[in-house]
């Protein structure tokens, strides 16, 4: 029996208390070759399936939140209730695979089975298919999530699937054992916080430098209310979506010719997608920025594996209100550079690891009362996930490109998921559906901010921004 973080848990109390809102990552893997088979389908996933304990466990929570979810084997586990197949409309293009996505993401995954399905599409153009996997955000991050690729599909296109191996789920505990474990937890809870205090106080000097640290950074999140606009305001339980596509040698292009990051360049070209998209909804843009949550990992080398959510935040204004490409790719760059030095994200880090050693009835009153506050701090989220490297295949059938998902919530009305694989890039744009039906115009216009990036790239190679 294993509990929730803190962290984890809350993707689950939030969800909680915005009825209407789904809390699931998914994405796209798109295929060449035969489709597999309902046959095929189901052996790959019953052998694979015990590479992820995780898609045999449901969540099972404490009364009175008295402790974190705890995982538990669902004794009654059914691979046929998580695989599912479907096909798109003639003619199978990136508009039907948008919409058909957008359908699957407005449903909110059933707590009473573990938190995942897949779905096999077929009727893809050209003869593709693909495979849309989703789960629950309190079982991973989008680093995590890539990782499950590579328990589920094959690095040869000689592998295939064996005899899944025999599995007894443990004996579900009583929900009186588990209220009795979460107050025993709660008793030993101020001894173990009194020793890691004392622990602390044994080095005074790495103590202060930590806490001023953390009280650098957490003076530094630009907390104060975003400017109200059409981006912003209540959420329906349905989703748009949309999609574009990018490639690595691109972006590498305007980074040899500009300098920065790859984020910097990707996030320049999402600043110039959502100007376009403002302009387009007539809305001004003068003195106007565009305030983004940016997921960051806070991953250890050797934890690349590991589930869960590890990550950690910054808040960025991204500069709409620019009109020059490559005056928006230096402030974007010098906007982030200054959000790493004010050591934002280590803070947050810090906070939410707190947040485990605390007592989690209160913890969790914390989240559940900040996700009914009016959130006015946020304007969207935008993910960027490195995906797999190599190539990848479902039992011979080499995996052409990954689309990712993510979900938005707490107003937040369309949200930005970027994911790499191999030399390829896909930016995936979440939208309400009754208040962001738009969201083709942001897909477009990354991919057109991008390009138009590297158009003057060549004309600049060698030549650094201020």
């Amino acid at each position: 029996m294993q509990r929730l973080t803190a962290l984890d848990a809350a993707f689950l109390l939030v969800e909680d208390e915005e009825p209407d809102v789904s809390l699931a990552i998914s994405s796209i893997a798109v295929f060449d070759g035969p489709p597999l088979s309902a046959e095929e389908f189901t052996a790959m996933y019953a052998e694979r399936v015990s590479r992820i304990p995780r898609f045999r466990q449901k969540v099972h929570t404490i009364p009175l939140d008295l402790g974190p979810p705890v995982w538990v084997d669902d004794v009654g586990f059914d691979l046929a209730h998580h695989l599912r197949r479907t096909a798109l409309a003639a003619p199978g293009g990136d508009a039907e695979l948008a919409a058909l996505m957008g359908r699957l993401m407005s449903r909110r995954l059933d707590r009473d089975r573990p938190l995942w399905e897949t779905w096999l599409v077929e009727g893809l153009e050209d003869g593709r298919w693909a495979l849309v996997s989703t789960i629950h955000h309190c079982m991973a991050d989008g680093v995590s999530g890539t990782d499950i690729y590579h328990a589920v599909l094959d690095d040869s296109a000689k592998s295939r699937p064996g005899a899944p191996e025999a599995w007894r789920p443990e004996h579900q505990p009583s929900t009186l054992t588990l209220t009795a474990s979460a107050l025993a937890r709660l008793g030993v809870l101020p001894v173990q916080q009194g020793a890691a205090l004392a622990g602390a106080l044994r080095h005074p000097v790495c103590l202060a430098a930590q806490l001023a640290r953390t009280a650098r950074g957490l003076h530094a999140l630009p907390l104060r209310p975003v400017e109200a606009s059409s981006l912003t305001g209540p959420v329906s339980a349905h989703r748009r979506y949309a999609f574009s596509r990018g490639s690595m040698t691109d972006v590498q292009a305007v980074r040899q010719a500009f300098g920065g990051t790859f984020n910097d360049v990707v996030l320049a070209a999402v600043t110039g997608a959502f100007r376009a998209l403002l302009m387009s909804r007539g809305e001004p843009l003068h003195g106007r920025s565009v305030r983004t949550l940016v997921p960051v990992s806070v991953r250890a080398p050797g934890e690349v594996g590991a589930r869960g959510n590890q990550v950690s935040v910054l808040l960025a204004d991204l500069p709409v209100d620019v009109a020059d490409p490559l005056e928006r790719l230096s402030l974007v760059r010098s906007r982030l550079a200054a959000l790493k030095a004010s050591d934002e994200a280590p803070a947050v880090a810090t906070v939410t690891a707190l947040s485990e050693r605390g007592v989690y009835p209160l913890v969790g009153a914390l989240y559940r009362a900040a996700a009914r506050l009016p959130q006015r701090s946020l304007t969207t989220v935008t993910t960027n996930v490195p995906g797999p490297r190599e190539q990848l295949y479902a039992l011979g059938r080499p995996l052409r490109e990954v689309i990712p998902y993510v979900p938005i919530a707490s107003s937040i009305r369309t949200g930005v998921s970027i994911m790499t694989y191999r030399g390829g890039i896909a930016f995936g744009v979440t939208g309400d559906e009754d208040t962001a039906a738009d969201v083709g115009t942001l897909a477009e216009g990354i991919a057109q901010n991008l390009a138009e990036l590297v158009a003057l790239a060549p004309m600049n190679i060698g030549c650094g921004l201020p």
